[in-house]
């Protein structure tokens, strides 16, 4: 099984309240299962199985355009390619 990490943003920011995409987001990643996950005001990340990652980053892409991000800042690393512990 392949572990990735994703860490992503979503602009413009507001300081004074969450924008709709930032909430988005943010809902996304805690829901979709993963694991180490870490939200923030201007980065988020996460880890998990490689499938559950890659959907959660489709939906995210998708909806936050949707309601109004105008960039969405991601990387996606490999932290334990298929056959290898995640330690």
């Amino acid at each position: 099984m392949v572990r990735l990490r994703v860490e992503f943003t979503t602009e413009p920011f507001d300081l004074d309240e969450a924008p709709a995409h930032a909430v988005v987001g943010r809902d996304i990643i805690t829901g979709a299962g993963l694991d180490a996950v870490d939200v923030g005001p201007f980065g988020n990340t996460a880890e998990g199985e490689s499938e559950k990652v890659l959907s959660a980053v489709d939906a995210l892409l998708r909806k936050s355009l949707e309601v109004g991000a105008t960039r969405v800042s991601l990387q996606v690393n490999v932290i334990a390619p298929a056959g290898e512990d995640a330690t």
